[in-house]
Order: C-alpha cells, then sequence, then structure tokens
C-alpha cells in the first residue's frame, strides 16, 4: 500500500472549524473518559520537530497523512514553525484548548510538560518517551512524578514508552508508525510497540481492518481494564485482541474482560509461559508478569480466549466474529480426501476436541446419498469424485446430527473437482443454528474464488485443515470460558490482587 502525499496537518482555522465525531456522536449523551485521547479535536504534539527520521517529525507528519479532521498545532520553544505550520514554545499558548498532548521529548522533562498540560486544561496524553521504569528506580521515580502531577487534573494518560493509538475511521494516526491501518472491527492493543508495527504491515498485505489500535507501554495509568470498557461501548468495535505482556490491575481487567466478553469476543496472546520469556518480557516492560497458572485460570474465569500464536489471535477475532459458538466440543468433519480429514483429526483431538459419534439416522443418511467406498466414519470422506450438490447434501447431513456441534468441510482440488461451485451450494450454510461451519478449501490459485465466495457469505476458510480444526477447538474452549463468567476467580485476586488498587469505577 503506497503512502499517501506528506503534507502537514492542518493549523487552526477558527472561522471553519473542522467537523470530527464528538463524545456524542460515539457514546450519546455521556462522555468517556478516554474521549480525549481516542476521539480528540484539538491535539498539540510536544516534541515536534523538522529533523528527518525523529519520533517528532513523524507523529506530526502522520496526523496529516492519516487525514485526521482536527487540529493540530506543534510545540517546540526552539521554533516559530514546524514544516510550514506556526510553532507554540509550550501549550500555554496553543490559541484554543487542547484534548490531547503527544509527548516525544526526554524522560526528565515529561513531569514538568505534565504539570503544564494539566495548568492548561489538558485532559489526555500520550506519552511517546521511553527511559521510565524499564531503566529502573529512577525511572520509576519520574513516573511517580507524572502520575501525580496527571491525577491532579484528572488527566488520563497513554504509555510512557508506547508507539500511541490509531482510530482509522476518523483518521487519526497518533502514533510513529510508518502508515495507519485500514478501518475495520477488531480493537487491537498491545504492550509491545514494534509487535504493532509487524501487525499493522501484516494486516495491510490480508485486508485486515481495525476499529482501534492502541500502544499501552508501560501502562503508567491507561489500563487494559480501561480498554477493554472503552471498545466495549464502541459500536465499530466487534472483537478485541490483545498482546499481553503484563496484566497490570488484575482486578480491573477482571472487571472490564468479565462484563465484555458476554457481548463481544476479547482473544489474548501473552508470552512468558517460560521462565526466560518471563524474564525478556519483565526486561522490556519494567513489570512483573506473573504465575502463568493464575492467569491462565483467570483468562478462563473472565471469558477471555487464550491462543498461541499472532495468527492464531486474528483467525478467531474472525471466527467469533463470523459464526456461532459450539454448544460442546464434537466437530463432524466432511472431505474429499482421506488425507486432509486425518489431520485435522489429530489437531482436534490432540488439543482437546472430539469427533462426533454419527448417529444410526446420520449413519443411514450417508450410505444412501454416498458411493459404497465412503469412509463409513467420521471423518465423513466423500471420495474424490464428489460434486457440488453431493457436497452441500452430505454437510446437511452432518449438521443435522444431534450429536454435532460444528462442521469442518475440506475440499482439495481434483481432477473432477469443482471448487466454486461447491461453494456456491455451501454458502447457504453459513447460518447454522448453533452450529458453527468452516471450511478449508486446500490449494491456490484454482481455489481462490471458492474462497472468496465462502468467506463473503460469512464461511470463515483456512488454507490447513489442521489450523480449521483447532480454531473450532478454540470456539470451543471460549465456550466453556463464558459458562465461567459467574465463578469468583479467587485464585487470581489472591495472588495478584493483593496490595494493587481497587478497579476503577466503571466509565
Amino acid at each position: 500500500m503506497n503512502n499517501p502525499t506528506v503534507s502537514p496537518p492542518p493549523a487552526s482555522n477558527l472561522e471553519n472549524p473542522p467537523q470530527v465525531e464528538s463524545a456524542h456522536d460515539v457514546f450519546g449523551a455521556r462522555r468517556h473518559p478516554l474521549h480525549p485521547i481516542l476521539a480528540p479535536r484539538v491535539i498539540a504534539v510536544i516534541g515536534a520537530t523538522e529533523n528527518e527520521g525523529s519520533v517528532g517529525r513523524t507523529l506530526f507528519q502522520n496526523l496529516g497523512r492519516g487525514g485526521f479532521g482536527g487540529v493540530v498545532y506543534p510545540i517546540n520553544p526552539k521554533r516559530s514553525s514546524v514544516m510550514c505550520v506556526r510553532a507554540y514554545p509550550n501549550i500555554a499558548k496553543a490559541p484554543e484548548q487542547v484534548d490531547l498532548a503527544l509527548i516525544c521529548t526526554p524522560a526528565p522533562t515529561v513531569p514538568g510538560i505534565i504539570r503544564e498540560c494539566v495548568e492548561a486544561g489538558v485532559k489526555g496524553a500520550v506519552i511517546i518517551s521511553a527511559g521510565f521504569k524499564e531503566i529502573g528506580e529512577a525511572g520509576v521515580r519520574l513516573e511517580q512524578q507524572i502520575l501525580s502531577e496527571a491525577r491532579a487534573g484528572n488527566m488520563r494518560i497513554v504509555g510512557p514508552n508506547c508507539l500511541g493509538v490509531m482510530i482509522p475511521r476518523t483518521g487519526l494516526n497518533a502514533t510513529f508508525a510508518s502508515t495507519i491501518a485500514r478501518p475495520g472491527s477488531v480493537g487491537f492493543l498491545s504492550q509491545s510497540g514494534a509487535l504493532c508495527t509487524a501487525v499493522l504491515d501484516w494486516s495491510l498485505k490480508e485486508n485486515v481492518g481495525f476499529s482501534a489500535f492502541a500502544s499501552l507501554g508501560s501502562m503508567l495509568d491507561v489500563s487494559w481494564g480501561d480498554l477493554i470498557y472503552y471498545l466495549g461501548d464502541d459500536p465499530n468495535t466487534k472483537s478485541i485482541v490483545i498482546y499481553m505482556e503484563t496484566i497490570g490491575n488484575a482486578r480491573d481487567f477482571l472487571s472490564a474482560a468479565r462484563e465484555v466478553a458476554l457481548t463481544k469476543p476479547i482473544i489474548i496472546i501473552k508470552p512468558g509461559r517460560t521462565e526466560q520469556a518471563a524474564k525478556a518480557a519483565a526486561s522490556h516492560t519494567g513489570s512483573l508478569t506473573g504465575s502463568d497458572e493464575v492467569l491462565e485460570a483467570a483468562f478462563r474465569r473472565a471469558g477471555v480466549l487464550r491462543v498461541n500464536t499472532i495468527a492464531e489471535l486474528f483467525h478467531m477475532a474472525e471466527v467469533l466474529g463470523k459464526q456461532p459458538r459450539p454448544l460442546g466440543p464434537n466437530l463432524t468433519i466432511v472431505t474429499n480426501a482421506g488425507g486432509p480429514g486425518v489431520l485435522a483429526t489429530d489437531m482436534l483431538v490432540g488439543s482437546g476436541g472430539k469427533l462426533t459419534e454419527l448417529s444410526p439416522k446420520t449413519y443411514d443418511a450417508f450410505n444412501q446419498l454416498l458411493p459404497p467406498h465412503w469412509s463409513r466414519n467420521n471423518p465423513v470422506d466423500i471420495l474424490g469424485d464428489a460434486g457440488p450438490a453431493t457436497y452441500a447434501k452430505a454437510v446437511g447431513i452432518a449438521a443435522q446430527d444431534p450429536n454435532c456441534n460444528g462442521v469442518l468441510v475440506i475440499l482439495t482440488p481434483q481432477a473432477m473437482t469443482d471448487p466454486t461451485g461447491t461453494a456456491e451450494q455451501i454458502k447457504p450454510f453459513a447460518r447454522l443454528d448453533s452450529k458453527p461451519i468452516l471450511a478449508s478449501w486446500m490449494g491456490g490459485k484454482e481455489t481462490g474464488p471458492g474462497e472468496a465466495i465462502l468467506n463473503d457469505a460469512g464461511i470463515p476458510t483456512f488454507a490447513y485443515p489442521d489450523t480449521a480444526a483447532r480454531a473450532f477447538q478454540y470456539m470451543w474452549r471460549y465456550s466453556q470460558n463464558l459458562r465461567a463468567l459467574y465463578e469468583t476467580p479467587a485464585l487470581l485476586v489472591q495472588d495478584h490482587g493483593r496490595g494493587s488498587p481497587p478497579p476503577r469505577p466503571r466509565p
């Protein structure tokens, strides 16, 4: 994707103020506490500069490149202008009330800058700067000073040591990433700024869109719970995916996750299962990761799904957004080749799922439909010469089995196979009652049009059948987690909650 032509952000236009979404537009009559950060009208870039390759220059440029419709003021005491836009020596000199301060100055200067922002009535800040608790005790003291100053003015802070935040649908790119994400329905939250940029690059290639894209850094103030609540209220967000290195305020996270997971899937990848990975995460964010067993229990009890890879993170966001959650672990596999069915079975059973035990009625129906040499078992191998009509009838029979909790349809492009026609026939099954349907159209160029048909119909497709089987098992695990929402998460509270502040009141 080519970047648009570089241009400076718009300067203030008091006669024709920009029309951007307001708190009323997004949340009705109620103003959300994070609105100054995630839906600002006026932004100040403190540390804006023209120096090539600097964070201050990139931040300032990105606000113009992304199409942000508000006003942006560069703050730099050593320059009268930045990239042909008038600059101001400090936040107090900005000609109008600033909602969001983007701060990219050296760490020792930040407490004083936050004090100036509070005095100027600024309610939100994103601290891009590094050099805080990740460097040791001196950095911890700086953070304590920042938090003290911010709380005196009810200011909320994202960071420090973060990439920044994006809201693609409004053109807000308050980051130093190379481009803005595509608009979409996934809210992505990460402690790692570098991972954000990698995921962003991947998403542009795969055409994945985001409702929000935020790097939290050290989580001095704004935490997982704050942003989960925010995205839970956001009508543009359908699912929330999180890269988590530290849980922070555990009770705050639990409270938000337990409420929001009832209506929107929350999928997390959290490294640190091994001692070595936990040490690496601690050195990165300056925080302890905590007991992995405790966190695993907490995720289950909060209705959160934990996955192991970045690919699974986004697969599950898509799948849970398109298909109903299974009511049980039993999967029926319909395939035109034996080998892929075996691969899917290995993954399913190995990860805790089960193959559906076909009922006598289902078995008889397959006997009447299929050639004598069909597999006579699950996976249901309907053989390589199966046409679109046979596929559709087989899927219908599988879905009607009372023991079945989901269906996986596998197609390999054999000589007599019609991948596109089969997809057209399978399309009507996209909405099975309480039974998800997944597909693996194996191949490349020949199966591509069929994949597109299925995806457009709301049937998730996977390049490999074992990946699809794993996705079904994750769906079942997610269903189990939601059932545990009303259990008391005592283990987490005893371990991580001791000594931590109580969760903030619901915004």
